[in-house]
């Protein structure tokens, strides 16, 4: 919310000077982001009259001018602005004028008595970006006719000024109005507010557009007024479009600054049609499925029974405190208008304008709910305001009510209030800050009943109640109190390690963290979580964010997407995060849905080259194996089993699930050819995903006496099949004589080329196995070792089916 002082203080105008000001708005909780100057430093510059223009005799684009500034005789000033003329009254900066820097930071420019082209140049005739109060410099800053000339150009424009922008939380859409923040500060510093006034307008014609609701569950009231004979080529007042400049809200035509205005002095957003476009009468309803409206923006969207709309009898008009119509907007050529306000539920507006991925001033108020008893006071006003600018004859006033919010009464417990700000206060302070903030109060020993105004939507529990007492008093006035309990640092157990410890190892191993959105589009978790039936959010911040993640996968794919886009050619990425999964509870054979699980995970991504360029070694694209070794380090010194297996995002020949003690943990592997070409990725990323739980497990190291015997060392060459995997060949030789077989390596891997002449057939291999033999207590004999090595040899052709190579 942006607003300039000078119309604050027009309703209020508290005994603070600005700095006082805007620390008192951010202490009761209206946080003032920033606040800047309307116009930077300059001096010496009035308004001045351009009497006559001439061209310059050296110069084509120059121009010599007879300029009367109040100063005596006439100032004769060489200006090449496209736009001066005679009669225009513009600002003019005087000799010894010190005019704002061209770039921030710079030394002020100085106005100064020169030639130009030969022509002496008494002063500079200014554009609004000279005196960097816009960015247009399409020529001279023109000014009102009925500016006095010589008078300060700062006085004038009233350009000592400053502009706050407030940062207001969600509960505040009562202060989204100049009006509405000095009722605040009227309450907090206790000066006079300048009440409301809305004279009602003398009706010219009896005329009333048939309007109805449909919907009270969308609109509660509807107000509206018929005027006809209105000049919609008026031009602004100058006055107007400076405030709803320094609002940040450009001025577009009379009758849209008028409702803009109005909304940005009261809160009250309002739509003006253009009558005689209007087929029939009004209807306010919920939309239908197949309607389509051509909005103000120029955006065509699709309505359905969601979304409300205001409907004549041939199409849908508008959307419904939201943003009107293109087929029955006021132009230059509309003659009548039918001016509308409403109170609309904040229920039925909130998340509506995101489906359609824009934001309006309006629907951002009546989100946070508007006050519903003006409507026709404020119809009223904007009548009066078109009547002074563009003419025209009102009609009589159409006022519906269908159901307005019900204001129930809240009870504040002084003994609790007290408790909870950490202070003591009275039941007398209570009730003075609640009369203040307008409230209605009924007292009880202990005990204050606060009625809500209609202003107020945010009033409902008695912390609500709390929070007002509190911030009136004054949060700087809260006594520092220390914590009652001890606060002892808690030591994690050496057996586990943090999350950052992890993060720590990942970028060890050359990963780059990211942190991404938790909601992610339902696409992702389809095709690359396998998951048809995602959690969704109810009022996403985009369209496509409208499920939450099962898995980080989407995620880490997605930003290589983003990378890639941009040149990068080699992506190592990780992500610690949360993923989020229906919580099934199974209870006499029946599934059902417990809750929401929120478990962490870690994953990451690694894509292109195995190393940095460099010339020490040739360029090789990452595969498995190498994040394989990667995953294996983040889990050291535990050792993890690698199962071939499937998973709905990996390639099914390139992709393992993960275990540690026969408990799945997560799984790596290569990205699907399938979704490489989908997602448009030139070439295959390596991804794992981890159970966070499982890496903060950190064993502790246990201490083993140096074997006194030696070690005995013996290779084995088997010839298999393709389908005999690694992992079942080492399990199968160490569990073969568990006590005296340490360790098994395989350490060769040969498989004939075609057309040699060996005793392996089609689809065989050879595997060569080197065993380790100790035994710890004695000294291993040739027997004994040779034993041990038969005992491995008829383990594997057994139950592999494989034969001693000869």
């Amino acid at each position: 919310m942006q607003f300039p002082e000078s119309w604050l203080r027009e309703f209020c105008n508290p005994p603070l000077s600005t700095e006082q000001l805007a620390d008192l708005l951010t202490m009761s909780g209206m946080e003032v982001e920033e606040q800047r100057p309307v116009a930077p430093p300059f001096s010496n510059v009035v308004v001045a009259e351009v009497v006559e223009v001439a061209r310059h005799p050296n110069a084509d684009r120059l121009n010599v001018c007879q300029v009367r500034a109040g100063t005596g005789p006439m100032l004769n000033i060489v200006c090449g602005a496209p736009n001066v003329r005679p009669g225009i009254k513009v600002p003019c900066a005087l000799v010894g004028a010190n005019l704002p820097p061209a770039e921030e930071g710079g030394t002020p420019f100085e106005i100064k008595l020169g030639k130009l082209r030969g022509v002496e140049s008494q002063g500079m005739l200014c554009s609004a970006r000279e005196l960097k109060l816009s960015d247009d410099h399409g020529g001279l800053l023109i000014l009102a006719d009925d500016a006095p000339i010589g008078a300060s150009i700062r006085e004038h424009l009233k350009l000592d000024d400053t502009l706050f922008t407030l940062k207001l939380t969600p509960n505040l859409g009562h202060c989204l109005s100049v009006y509405g923040i000095a009722r605040e500060v009227a309450a907090l510093t206790g000066a006079p507010l300048l009440k409301q006034g809305f004279e009602p307008a003398k009706v010219v014609h009896a005329d009333k557009l048939p309007a109805r609701i449909e919907a009270p569950d969308l609109c509660g009231r509807f107000s509206g007024r018929i005027i006809r004979g209105v000049n919609t080529k008026a031009v602004t007042p100058a006055w107007m479009v400076d405030r709803l400049a320094r609002c940040g809200q450009r001025s577009v035509s009379a009758l849209v600054d008028i409702s803009n205005y109005v909304m940005f002095e009261y809160g009250r957003p309002s739509h003006i049609f253009d009558l005689d476009k209007i087929h029939g009468g009004l209807v306010v309803r919920w939309g239908r499925k197949g309607e389509s409206l051509k909005l103000l923006n120029g955006n065509t969207i699709e309505v359905d029974e969601q979304v409300g709309v205001i409907a004549d009898d041939q199409a849908v008009e508008s959307l419904a405190g939201i943003m009107g119509g293109d087929a029955t907007a006021v132009s230059d050529d509309t003659r009548n208008v039918y001016v509308e306000a409403a109170f609309w539920w904040p229920e039925a507006i909130a998340g509506r304008s995101r489906r359609y991925n824009f934001s309006t001033d309006a629907g951002h108020r009546f989100e946070r709910g508007v006050d519903p008893s003006q409507t026709v006071e404020h119809i009223e006003h904007i009548t009066q305001l078109i009547l002074d600018i563009c003419g025209g004859e009102p009609g009589a006033m159409d006022d519906q009510t269908t159901k307005l919010p019900a204001r129930k009464p809240v009870a504040l417990r002084v003994e609790r209030a007290a408790k909870v700000i950490g202070m003591p206060v009275t039941q007398a302070q209570c009730g003075e800050v609640l009369r203040r903030l307008g409230l209605e109060v009924s007292e009880a020993p202990g005990v204050l009943t606060v009625t809500p105004p209609s202003w107020r939507f945010d009033l409902q529990i008695e912390e609500d109640l709390i929070e007002e007492v509190v911030r009136v008093v004054g949060y700087q006035n809260l006594p520092d109190t220390p914590p009652v309990a001890p606060i002892r640092a808690h030591v994690r157990s050496e057996s586990r390690r943090g999350l950052h410890a992890i993060r720590h190892s990942l970028a060890a191993l050359d990963y780059q963290e990211t942190i991404n959105f938790s909601f992610v589009e339902e696409r992702w978790e389809r095709e690359l979580a396998g998951n048809d039936n995602p959690i969704r959010v109810l009022n996403p911040i985009a369209s496509p964010l409208s499920v939450m993640r099962s898995s980080l996968i989407g995620s880490l794919v997605s930003v290589l997407r983003f990378n890639l886009a941009r040149k990068a050619t080699r992506v190592r990425i990780s992500e610690v995060g949360r993923v989020f999964k229906r919580d099934v509870a199974v209870a006499d054979g029946i599934a059902t849905v417990a809750g929401i699980e929120q478990p962490m995970r870690v994953a990451a991504l690694a894509y292109d080259s195995i190393d940095e360029l460099q010339w020490g070694s040739k360029p090789r694209a990452v595969d498995f194996f190498d994040v394989k070794g990667d995953v294996e380090a983040l889990l050291s010194p535990r050792v993890a089993r690698f199962v071939a297996a499937s998973h709905p995002a990996l390639h099914p020949g390139r992709s393992a699930r993960i275990e540690i003690d026969g408990r799945e943990i997560g799984f790596v592997g290569e990205l699907h050819p399938q979704w490489r070409q989908a997602y448009e990725l030139p070439g295959t990323p390596v991804v794992f995903e981890l159970d966070a739980s499982a890496l903060t497990v950190q064993p502790l190291p246990g201490f083993q006496p140096i074997p006194r015997q030696q070690s005995a060392w013996r290779d084995i060459a088997v010839i298999a099949g393709e389908l005999v995997s690694h992992d079942d060949l080492v399990q199968t030789a160490k569990a073969a004589n568990a006590q005296l077989v340490r360790s098994v390596k395989l350490f060769d891997v040969y498989k004939p080329s075609a057309g040699a002449s060996t005793d392996m057939a089609i689809g065989e291999r050879s595997l060569a196995l080197r065993l380790e033999i100790l035994d710890d207590s004695s000294t291993l004999t040739d027997e004994r070792i040779e034993s041990v090595r038969a005992e491995v040899l008829a383990a594997l052709c057994e139950r592999l089916g494989v034969r001693l190579r000869a």
